[in-house]
């Protein structure tokens, strides 16, 4: 449904499609036989929105209940947004067209820190106060959720609940909670915030008080009016039977990733120390192959893609890949649908899987080393050795490949200059190994593109004490890594420091930073993902506006015994396992991955006291 409002600018911004919704799929509800309207709002453009299997995942499981619809918002692109502004235009759901002020809930996934900025865009074009404590009565519910609100804290002061770990089962409890206080005849927002904190999973910031020392960090962490002293993750404990939608929306534009998407797992059985998604999504659980195959199936009939992407943290690691993949490839080569399979483990690249993969694809591999030294790899805990990396290339030259992505990092704990020239001199192994191969495609040449990311700590992983080293020493080591690279087979690409240093920032952030966020929309901030848009020095001048130093988040080292803006809050992963992992890092030792032994995390309290990671092997509680 088209505003009628927006059709007399509609043309004159980019990309108009957009704004207009009415794509295949999308789902249309009369809202008189509705009770409960959700906005499922994502902070950055729809192109990028739109690929967010998350998004996908809830759209459908909310519309799937009869009396709740649910809506798509995404944030306008600045072109846009002058034009809403310009002629009164409010921010919309997709769906029907209305004001997100009309509806009961308004949600906000959290991907990435610097998508921050857009929420506050989107709520001001909504009329909807930037504070829970300004909301009355007849404004929406202001929920968080997504892998960022692990630390929720930069953002406390805005939500009005933060969902905790994976929604599919604790959105349902807050629905049926809300549709109680609503039918009742009287809603009262405290009342029913109140009754939302009994519920595992859910967070109500404004339920904690949180004191600061003179040094400004965190004295104490209290909550009040019966709230839980510490609120624990959700997480779907049985994924071959949890909800999963038969369609997606088809995009009426180009998007990121215009395919479709079935989840063969979650979790990660690895532990690399620097990942946090690896830590926050434990413990692994995984998806029968028979149940991934036929999801698969019917969302290509119901979308009419022709590629399917297998989706997990580590794909390799799937118990069952042969088996689905021989499944999958039943149907797939008679429907010229092809397979895409991210995030291949470099020590899961085997002959079979090399096989498999000529049927399904053709096109770059992409393998993530992360650190060019043994040492340096020890200490992150990738647990691959050189000659692995180099095995596993030798495989893939052989099975046809010509180009190969590897992923590293710079700026790790423990890195020395000696580690950042052994990115160089790795890439450079991988292109001499093409050449030695007498196997090699003929009359072809390789390109190894190797990507240097900017290591940021994270919480609730061993490196969440851990400083980001200073944008200054990002730079130089980023030049040394240039002057240690001189073949042209070799492209180097890294990531900005100036951006990694905001990331870093309010990934470690606590309640102060609200402040700096609300100017930074008044100063105009938007899109801070964007390299167009980004600017460190605005930044720089808020932070200084409101006598916050941002060092003191992002580039200082942190003590055990100080109290974390995320302390209160249970992932499942224990401070003490994470101290120990730390410690082994510093000392240059390695954790042997899940299925090989039990490193005791903490996250089998999750699945009943035995980690299901465990399953294939001998159970051993951990």
């Amino acid at each position: 449904m088209v505003r009628s409002d927006i059709e007399k600018f509609l043309l004159s911004v980019e990309k108009p499609g957009r704004y207009v919704g009415g794509e295949p799929n999308s789902v249309v509800k009369d809202k008189k036989d509705v009770n409960i309207r959700f906005a499922f709002c994502f902070p950055d453009v729809y192109e990028i929105g739109m690929s967010h299997l998350g998004m996908k995942i809830l759209y459908g499981l909310y519309n799937s209940i009869p009396d709740v619809w649910c809506e798509r918002v995404f944030a306008p692109w600045p072109d846009m947004e002058e034009k809403m502004r310009e002629h009164s235009v409010p921010l919309y759901g997709l769906e029907s067209g209305d004001p997100l002020k009309e509806f009961d809930f308004v949600g906000f996934t959290l991907q990435y820190e610097l998508s921050y900025s857009n929420i506050f865009t989107m709520l001001n074009l909504s009329d909807i106060p930037f504070l829970s404590a300004d909301r009355s009565n007849d404004d929406p519910i202001v929920v968080l959720g997504g892998p960022c609100v692990c630390n929720p804290e930069p953002l406390a002061d805005l939500a009005d609940i933060v969902s905790l770990g994976e929604g599919e089962e604790v959105s349902i409890e807050m629905f049926d909670l809300y549709r109680r206080h609503k039918l009742s005849g009287h809603f009262d927002r405290k009342q029913f915030l109140r009754e939302a904190a009994k519920i595992p999973g859910l967070y109500i910031p404004s339920l904690y008080d949180v004191r600061y020392n003179e040094d400004g960090t965190i004295s104490s962490f209290t909550p009040k009016e019966g709230a839980p002293e510490r609120i624990q993750k959700r997480i779907i404990q049985d994924m071959s039977k949890v909800y999963y939608p038969p369609n997606f929306v088809v995009p009426i534009i180009e998007i990121v990733h215009d395919r479709a998407v079935t989840e063969i797992f979650r979790g990660c059985i690895r532990g690399c120390r620097f990942c946090q998604a690896g830590y926050i999504y434990r413990p692994n659980r995984e998806k029968d192959y028979g149940t991934v195959d036929a999801q698969s199936r019917s969302l290509c009939d119901t979308t009419g893609y022709d590629e399917v992407s297998l989706s997990s943290l580590s794909s390799s690691d799937y118990t069952e890949l042969p088996e689905l993949l021989d499944n999958m490839l039943n149907w797939t080569e008679d429907s010229k649908v092809s397979i895409s399979l991210p995030s291949l483990r470099i020590d899961g690249f085997s002959d079979e899987l090399t096989e498999k993969l000529k049927k399904v694809r053709r096109g770059g591999l992409t393998f993530a080393p992360e650190a060019g030294t043994q040492r340096l790899r020890d200490a992150i805990n990738k647990n691959v050795t050189e000659e692995e990396v180099l095995n596993t290339c030798r495989t893939a030259f052989n099975g046809g490949w010509t180009n190969v992505k590897l992923y590293f990092m710079i700026g790790l704990p423990t890195e020395t200059l000696e580690d950042v020239e052994g990115i160089g001199e790795l890439s450079q192994k991988v292109v001499d190994e093409f050449y030695r191969n007498p196997n090699k495609p003929k009359g072809k040449g390789v390109n190894v593109t190797s990507s240097a990311s900017t290591f940021v700590p994270k919480p609730f992983t061993p490196f969440q004490w851990e400083p980001q080293d200073d944008i200054d020493t990002i730079h130089r080591k980023q030049q040394h890594l240039r002057d240690s690279v001189r073949s042209r087979k070799i492209t180097l690409n890294w990531h900005d420091a100036d951006t990694s240093f905001l990331e870093a920032v309010f990934a470690r952030g606590d309640r102060k930073l609200i402040k700096v966020l609300i100017r930074a929309f008044e100063k105009g901030c938007r899109f801070d993902g964007w390299d167009e848009y980004f600017k460190l020095p605005v930044w720089m001048e808020l932070f200084d506006e409101c006598s916050i130093d941002p060092a003191f988040y992002a580039n200082r080292r942190r003590s055990y015994d100080e109290i974390l803006p995320w302390d209160h809050l249970d992932y499942g992963i224990t401070k003490e396992f994470l101290i120990r992992e730390h410690k082994k890092a510093l000392a240059a030792e390695t954790t042997p991955h899940c299925r090989l032994q039990c490193a005791g995390c903490g996250a089998a309290k999750l699945t009943g006291g035995v980690c299901s990671v465990l399953k294939h092997g001998n159970e051993k509680r951990g």
